[in-house]
């Protein structure tokens, strides 16, 4: 599994304790300029918003109100940083975040004051270098937070507030596990230790955080890379199980990405069933993604070469089964390529690919490949017509 990189999307819940201190705050009078703290909630709100233009320059005058090196200024950092992410300015992100890990170098202070293991897990993710150097960042942020999980531990009992914080943490620690394994089975993969290596960090994370889909997925993924399949598929469908039949807003559901990315090794794992299930779930959420769209062409065209081939079982036995999978993909791969085009997607090995499927369903069924796009236009047109008419 590549490493993952921010999206544009927010996909990170963050910690406002640092910035909600303003209900704590004196008083000021109208002709008082504002505070930091008051600033940075402005800033907050903004960002929250997804004004993220707008949450840029009181978040900077906040800083500039502080000393910069100081434990103050952390919260102003630290949202500085997660804002220049959102914008897509990387680089001043990473130097924000530098400067908050400079202050509270071994993520001790408390979240409270913007300490903690966040800054060192965005630095993994933002690494120029990569390789070692994620690997650096993410030991740090699991070492803060296997720090914080046992002071929590410790106490002789939790409420309600402190134990949901406890599954948090244990969640935020087992990603960055997984997060080093991706590095291992990538950028470090060449290192003699790092199949024993992921093994090691891959049974932690499983242990710590048994209760999310996250860990499971990466065995599936370790186990993949090791021509392991039925363990993968045991693995994956363990993950699959913790969250599909709960609503998208509930916490334990993993984030786009994360389900992306499953789509992609339940399709590895010969789970094409599933993995549809999984993107169809993903479009009714976001139909932008021309990822998305491009694995449900995908995974419906290998469900069809299957079908066609007698690989798979086919409930109707009437042999054309494989037909219907194929005018599905080509409908998903028609939406897949006007959404490339709409939005000059980067990634032109993935547009190729699926001109080439499509081309192969063309020869196949006969008939012009727009005609996907056609249909598309043609059952969008009848469902208008049957909303008018009601």
């Amino acid at each position: 599994m590549a490493k993952t990189k921010p999206s544009q999307k927010k996909s990170k819940k963050r910690d406002k304790s640092a910035l909600n201190r303003v209900a704590a705050s004196p008083s000021k009078t109208s002709t008082s300029p504002p505070s930091p703290t008051i600033l940075l909630s402005q800033a907050d709100s903004a960002l929250q918003r997804g004004d993220i233009a707008d949450a840029v320059e009181p978040a900077q005058q906040a800083l500039g109100l502080l000393d910069i090196e100081s434990v103050e200024a952390l919260p102003a950092l630290n949202l500085l940083g997660e804002i220049h992410v959102e914008l897509g300015d990387i680089e001043t992100a990473r130097n924000y975040f530098l400067q908050a890990a400079a202050i509270d170098g071994d993520g001790a202070l408390g979240e409270d004051v913007g300490g903690g293991a966040e800054k060192f897990l965005w630095l993994a993710q933002l690494s120029e270098e990569g390789g070692q150097d994620s690997v650096d960042w993410f030991e740090k942020g699991a070492m803060s937070l296997r720090i914080y999980i046992q002071a929590l531990l410790d106490r002789k009992k939790l409420d309600a507030e402190a134990q949901a914080i406890l599954e948090e943490k244990r969640r935020k620690l087992a990603v960055a596990l997984c997060g080093v394994v991706e590095v291992y089975m990538t950028d470090l993969s060449w290192e003699e230790d790092a199949e024993s290596k992921c093994e090691a960090l891959v049974t932690e994370a499983t242990m710590v955080a048994p209760g999310f889909a996250e860990p499971w997925q990466t065995l599936a993924n370790v186990r993949i890379s090791q021509s392991r399949l039925e363990d993968a598929r045991a693995a994956l469908k363990r993950s699959l199980d913790l969250w599909k039949d709960l609503p998208p807003e509930n916490t334990v559901v993993p984030d786009f990405p994360t389900r992306v990315s499953l789509a992609r090794l339940l399709m590895e794992a010969d789970m094409d069933g599933e993995a549809i299930e999984v993107l169809e779930r993903l479009v009714g959420e976001d139909d932008s993604s021309v990822e998305v769209w491009y694995l449900g062409g995908w995974g419906l065209y290998i469900m069809g070469e299957k079908q066609k081939n007698g690989e798979a079982k086919v409930e109707n036995g009437d042999g054309e089964s494989w037909k219907v999978s194929w005018i599905s993909s080509r409908q998903w791969l028609d939406h897949s390529l006007r959404l490339f085009e709409q939005q000059e997607y980067e990634d032109l090995r993935l547009g190729e690919h699926a001109k080439e499927l499509l081309s192969t369903i063309k020869a196949e069924l006969g008939g012009d490949v727009s005609n996907g796009e056609e249909e598309w236009e043609d059952e969008e047109d009848a469902s208008d017509e049957e909303m008018a008419g009601a």
